[in-house]
C-alpha cells in the first residue's frame, strides 16, 4: 500500500497496485464532467464504443441508466479522475453473470491504474456479488488490455469479425470470460 498524496475522497480505498496515492471510490454523477473528458481522449476512445466529442449532458444520462445491481468505481489520483470500471449485471437466469467495462486516461495508462480497478471488481464479483462469470469484449488488436484480462483469468472464447466500425476500417472483438475459480 502505499501512502496518501492528497485527502483521501470520501468513500475511496487506497488502490491495491497502481502509482503511490491512487485511490477508488464509488462512481458518483458528480464525475459526468470528468466521464467525458477522459472519454474524449484518443487513446481512451480508441479502445471503447464511444464516438468523439462526448458531450457531458450525454455521458450524464448514460450514468443514470446504470442499475441498482451495477458496481461501478472510479479511480483517483491526485484529485483527478484517471479511470472507470464497472461491472453490469444480467437478470433473471442469467443473474450470475456480469459485464466488465473498464477505460483509463491516457495520461495514466500502463501505470497500474487498470490492474486496480479489475483488482478490485474481480474481488468484488467473487467475494460479495456472487458472480459466477464475467464477460467482456475487447478489440483484438489491444494486446494490453487483453494481457490485463488474461492475468485475471479470462480466456478467449470468441472472435467477433467486423464487430465495430473504428477510425474509418472494421475491427474485430474478441470475447472473453472468465468464471468464478472453485474453492476447496
Amino acid at each position: 500500500m502505499h501512502p496518501p498524496t492528497f485527502t483521501p475522497p470520501p468513500g475511496g480505498s487506497l488502490a491495491a497496485f497502481g502509482p503511490p496515492g491512487l485511490w477508488l471510490r464509488a462512481r458518483q454523477l458528480d464525475d459526468a464532467a470528468a466521464m467525458a473528458a477522459m472519454a474524449s481522449l484518443p487513446k481512451f476512445r480508441y479502445g471503447t464504443l464511444r464516438p468523439p466529442f462526448p458531450s457531458v449532458e450525454g455521458t450524464r444520462a448514460w450514468m443514470e441508466k446504470g442499475g441498482a445491481d451495477d458496481l461501478q468505481v472510479v479511480a483517483i489520483l491526485d484529485g483527478k479522475l484517471v479511470g472507470s470500471a464497472g461491472l453490469f449485471r444480467h437478470g433473471g437466469r442469467r443473474r450470475h453473470v456480469a459485464d466488465l467495462a473498464i477505460g483509463v486516461h491516457d495520461d495514466a495508462q500502463g501505470k497500474g491504474v487498470g490492474k486496480s480497478l479489475m483488482h478490485a471488481l474481480i474481488d468484488a464479483a467473487d467475494r460479495w456479488l456472487d458472480l459466477h462469470r464475467v464477460e467482456l469484449t475487447v478489440f483484438a488488436d489491444n494486446d494490453g488490455a487483453v494481457r490485463l484480462y488474461r492475468h485475471f483469468g479470462f480466456v478467449e472464447e470468441g472472435r467477433l469479425r467486423d464487430y465495430a466500425f473504428r477510425d474509418g476500417v472494421y475491427i474485430d472483438a474478441l470475447a472473453m470470460g472468465r468464471l468464478r475459480p472453485k474453492r476447496g
